[in-house]
Parts: C-alpha cells; sequence; structure tokens
C-alpha cells in the first residue's frame, strides 16, 4: 500500500468518528529512511493526533482503536503499529 492512499484511509478513519468537524482534519505522512526496531518487524507506522483539549477518555480511546483497526487491515503483520493522542491546550495553541 502507498504512504498516500494510507494517509487517505487514516484520513477517512478519523472523519468517521464524528468527533472533529472535518474541515478540520488535516493529515501528514512523514517516512524515515533510517530507523532501527528493536523485533523482528520490517517497519513501523506511528500515528499522533493532535487534538483540541476537551473530549473524554473514551472518545480518545475510540480514535485510537478506530486509527489502530484500519492500520492492521491495511498493513501486513510484520510492521509494527502504535497510535498516540496528544491533547493541545486551546489557550496557547496558535494557528492562522
Amino acid at each position: 500500500m502507498s504512504e498516500m492512499h494510507l494517509l487517505d484511509v487514516l484520513h477517512e478513519a478519523a472523519a468517521s468518528t464524528q468527533l472533529f468537524d472535518p474541515t478540520t482534519i488535516k493529515s501528514r505522512a512523514m517516512a524515515f529512511k533510517h530507523f532501527k526496531l528493536g523485533n523482528n518487524k520490517c517497519g513501523f507506522v506511528h500515528v499522533q493526533a493532535h487534538i483540541i483539549e476537551g473530549r473524554t477518555v473514551e472518545q480518545k480511546q475510540y480514535l485510537s482503536d478506530t486509527l489502530l483497526q484500519q492500520l492492521e487491515t491495511h498493513l501486513p503483520g510484520h510492521y509494527q503499529l502504535s497510535i498516540h493522542i496528544y491533547d493541545l491546550m486551546p489557550q496557547i495553541y496558535r494557528k492562522n
């Protein structure tokens, strides 16, 4: 699966949770040429979701589970997969 296709899948999965206004979701992918894993996996995908604080733990778990399910569905078992949800404080978060 191409990086762009996987990015599309994850973007749509985030929108499908209905936790966000779909027009506010931004997605990007970064590939790492050099990395080392401590297991027999050939690669990894680590998703960082930075969201404005205020959602419940259950909502964040739902987002995390939804994204991980898509990764597991679309990637072979020899990848290390992880999700980390970060809360952004609206008092200090800025964008234009």
